[in-house]
């Protein structure tokens, strides 16, 4: 028989031994965790580190850089850019934005990153002016933009739709030059955004509706003119709701109250216009506009897209207003340039009566030949843009650009106005000079969106569909008025050359002057 107390020692030993073994797996399993959670911690870290946001103005808790924005942002942001850099980050309150504000940065967003930005962020003009996104501006990319995109192109904004309604700009633009002529014969000021814009919504209506929209110039003409620069500048507003949607129900600034007026207002102006075309169908048999081409479009199976009576509107919506407004904001502008620097106007003027002459009006195909009205064009798109700030997108996914982290859902902001008067981009940026144009390596630079120097009209996927148009609307037109009549202000009236911000860029004052024919007078009969 075993000695008693051999068993207890030996009981004791084991005892011992298995305990130990407990504490040293325990410290085992406490040591691997602790080193798995320490490596984790610094993975997150360093991956945090990693992905620095770009650099910009701190701004206020909760509404973050919203004050800093004032009443002219793409001034403010254009500053702050040359202290922040090309790309530049700012909390606008719940939302992350950021600022591309040189060709380079404008370049790696809307190129090398376009499809990634290809969206609309929400806001209220999307939901309040544009039927809850149902257009071509602010919808989402996908079948139903590519469809209304796709029909705009082929019958009204495409190379071949364009030559197709070339003789419904000339006969346009004759009764404009007949009323400018009546004015001068009376001594009336020509106010040139009313007169603009009452002759490229005519324009439009007889594309859209194969009807003038205006018959007189008139009340009807203005208050439709107003109403395009009511929705244009309310639509460009930083509005807090869309930042902080939590409170967008207070509408702290007034503005959704106002869209909703304006959008009630355009809806019945255009239901009134669909239902007035279809009852003079019978009127157009086998000479279809682009209304009726839409209206049989709605059910398209091949992309898959039924559009509604809704996106119809909202898409003429679109084409009217974006139409007029931009196109005629950078003729307006071209014209205050050159009655502030009338050598300029002499210049255009003395190219146009060597290749055209006083003998009839200019046509479109002289517009190839005048390389100084081009320039023109061109210098007034660098400087007085259409668009100060693209319209919002919002990226998809997360993305890296120079080295920056992008979040997910972050807005993106191309600052093209800072871009037009970048001094490490162009000489002498705040002059109005159209010879930098003609010579050197500026002569081949093309707004249509490749060349990210000059992109009045934005770039890429979303690049603004009317670029065809609003290039051959603003040289065509804008060279017509030149070379059709001398320019001159009031007399004791200064030139005031303030801008007044918005979706485009209007002047402050409306361009006011006085004009003489300077051609034959069979010239103005056509």
């Amino acid at each position: 028989m075993q000695n008693p107390l051999i068993l207890v020692a030996t009981t004791a030993s084991c005892c011992n031994t298995m305990a130990l073994d407990i504490f040293l797996l325990r410290e085992l399993v406490t040591a691997i965790f602790l080193f798995l959670i320490s490596h984790f911690f610094i993975r997150t870290l360093l991956r945090k580190s990693a992905r620095k946001l770009p650099p910009g103005p701190k701004g206020w808790p909760v509404i973050g850089a919203l004050p800093l924005l004032g009443s002219m942002p793409h001034v403010t942001l254009a500053k702050l850019s040359r202290q922040y850099g090309p790309v530049m980050y700012l909390k606008m309150g719940t939302c992350n934005m950021v600022v591309a504000s040189t060709p380079d940065a404008a370049r790696a967003f809307l190129k090398t990153l376009d499809l990634n930005f290809s969206n609309r962020p929400p806001n209220a003009g999307a939901t309040h002016l544009a039927y809850g996104a149902q257009d071509m501006v602010f919808a989402d990319y996908g079948q139903r933009w590519k469809l209304l995109r796709k029909l705009s192109n082929l019958h009204m904004l495409g190379g071949k739709a364009l030559e197709d309604w070339a003789q419904v700009r000339a006969a346009e633009l004759g009764h404009m030059l007949r009323v400018m002529c009546e004015s001068s014969r009376q001594g009336e000021l020509v106010v040139v955004p009313e007169m603009l814009t009452y002759a490229m919504a005519n324009m439009i209506g007889q594309v859209i509706l194969s009807r003038r929209v205006f018959v007189t110039k008139g009340l009807e003409s203005n208050e439709f003119k107003d109403m395009v620069v009511e929705l244009m500048t309310s639509a460009g507003f930083f509005n807090i709701g869309d930042f902080i949607p939590s409170i967008a129900w207070m509408d702290l600034q007034g503005i959704e109250r106002g869209m909703k007026r304006l959008h009630k207002r355009f809806d019945v102006l255009l239901t009134k216009m669909i239902e007035e075309h279809s009852a003079s169908a019978h009127e157009r048999k086998g000479k279809p506009d682009f209304l009726d081409v839409v209206m049989a479009n709605r059910d398209n199976v091949s992309a898959g897209e039924r559009l509604s009576l809704t996106n119809i509107k909202a898409l003429l919506l679109n084409l009217f207003t974006a139409g007029t407004d931009t196109s005629s904001s950078i003729i307006e502008w071209a014209l205050a340039e050159m009655l502030k620097n009338p050598s300029i106007l002499r210049r255009a003027h003395e190219e146009m009566d060597r290749v055209i002459g006083k003998n009839r009006r200019l046509e479109e195909a002289d517009i190839s030949k005048l390389p100084y009205l081009q320039a023109i064009c061109k210098e007034t798109m660098r400087k007085h843009p259409s668009t100060p700030l693209n319209l919002p997108r919002v990226s998809t996914q997360a993305c890296e650009v120079n080295g920056y982290y992008i979040p997910k859902n972050t807005r993106l902001s191309v600052n093209i106005w800072a871009i037009g008067r970048d001094p490490d981009v162009w000489e002498n940026p705040l002059d109005f000079t159209p010879e930098r144009f003609l010579t050197g390596k500026n002569a081949k630079i093309d707004p249509r969106g490749n060349d990210f120097e000059l992109i009045p009209f934005g770039a890429g996927r979303r690049i603004c569909a009317g670029t065809r148009m609003g290039i051959v609307l603003v040289e065509y037109i804008l060279g017509t008025l030149v070379h059709s009549f001398d320019w001159k202000l009031p007399k004791g009236v200064e030139l005031n050359m303030e801008e007044s911000f918005g979706l485009a860029l209007q002047k402050a004052v409306p361009l006011a002057a006085i004009v003489s024919p300077r051609l034959s007078l069979s010239a103005y009969a056509s």
